[in-house]
C-alpha cells in the first residue's frame, strides 16, 4: 500500500475514522467532547400566556404604598441619577443601609460624622460597603456595573457643589432638612425628589417648584414621621417607610427631626 493509499483509507468519509475505527466520532477540535444529552424543554401555545418574567422592580424598597404595596427605588442605574430628600437623617440612613444591603457600595459625605459612626460600626467599620468621608473628601469611587455605588450628601441646608458627582453606577443622594436657598438648583438637576413634613411656607414655594397639585400642598405639612411623597416628573407616589426590628435597633423609630 503506497503513502497515498494510506491517507485515503484512514482520511474522513474512507473505510476508517481519523481514530483508526470504523464508526467511531472523533472529539471536535479545539471544542472538546461532546456532551450529554437531553430532552428539549418545550411548551405549547396554550401556556405561553402563563409565562411571566419579573422586569423593572430591582433596586431598593424604600417602603410601601397607600395600596400596601412594596415600593421600589432603583439606584443602581448605568446613567447619572441625582435624588434630592427634603426629609429627616433618619430616611437617608435607612436608604443607605437598604442600598448597601443589595450590594451597592455607599459613600457618605457630612458634617456631622458622630451622626453616622454608629451605622459604621455596625456595617463592621467602614469594611462592608458604608464609609463616611468630611465634606469635600470623598474620593473617586470607581463605581462599575459590579460594585454600584450611592454616595450620600448630608452637608446642611447649603451643601457645596460635590467632588464627586454622579455617574454610571453611581447615584447621588442629597438631604435638605429643610427647603433652602440651593434647593432650586439641585431640584432642576435632580431626576427624583422626596419630600417629608414642611412648613405651609415652604410647601407652596416647592408646589411652584415641582408644580405639585393644590391636594399635595395642603397635605405636605401634615405628613406623618417615615411618610414621604416621591415626586419624579409628572409621577408622583406617597410612600410610608416602615423599618425592620434590625434598623429599629440600630436608628431607632421614624422621625422627620434629628
Amino acid at each position: 500500500m503506497t503513502a497515498t493509499t494510506r491517507q485515503a483509507a484512514t482520511a474522513p468519509g474512507g473505510p476508517e475514522t481519523a481514530t483508526g475505527r470504523r464508526g467511531e466520532r472523533s472529539p471536535r477540535s479545539g471544542f472538546g467532547l461532546l456532551g450529554p444529552r437531553h430532552a428539549r424543554h418545550s411548551v405549547t401555545v396554550e401556556q405561553l400566556a402563563s409565562l411571566a418574567l419579573p422586569i423593572g422592580d430591582d433596586g431598593v424598597v424604600i417602603g410601601v404604598d397607600a395600596e400596601n404595596r412594596p415600593a421600589v427605588l432603583g439606584l443602581n442605574r448605568p446613567t447619572p441619577y441625582d435624588v434630592v430628600l427634603i426629609g429627616g437623617l433618619w430616611t437617608a440612613q435607612v436608604l443607605a443601609l437598604r442600598a448597601a444591603a443589595t450590594g451597592a457600595r455607599v459613600a457618605v459625605e457630612t458634617g456631622r460624622p458622630q451622626a453616622w459612626v454608629q451605622m459604621v460600626h455596625a456595617m463592621g467599620g467602614g469594611q462592608n460597603g458604608l464609609a463616611v468621608y468630611e465634606v469635600g473628601r470623598v474620593p473617586p469611587q470607581g463605581a462599575s456595573a459590579g460594585t454600584p455605588v450611592l454616595v450620600v450628601r448630608d452637608c446642611g441646608m447649603r451643601p457645596p457643589r460635590g467632588r464627586v458627582a454622579s455617574g454610571p453606577w453611581q447615584a447621588v443622594l442629597t438631604l435638605l432638612p429643610y427647603l433652602s436657598p440651593v434647593a432650586p438648583r439641585l431640584l432642576r438637576q435632580a431626576r427624583l425628589v422626596g419630600v417629608q413634613r414642611i412648613s405651609p411656607d415652604e410647601a407652596t414655594e416647592l408646589g411652584r417648584a415641582l408644580t405639585l397639585p393644590a391636594a399635595d400642598v395642603t397635605a405636605l405639612p401634615t405628613l406623618a414621621d417615615g411618610l414621604t411623597l416621591w415626586c419624579a416628573d409628572r409621577d408622583r407616589q406617597y410612600v410610608m417607610t416602615q423599618p425592620t426590628d434590625a434598623e429599629i435597633g440600630l436608628l431607632g423609630t421614624p422621625r422627620r427631626m434629628d
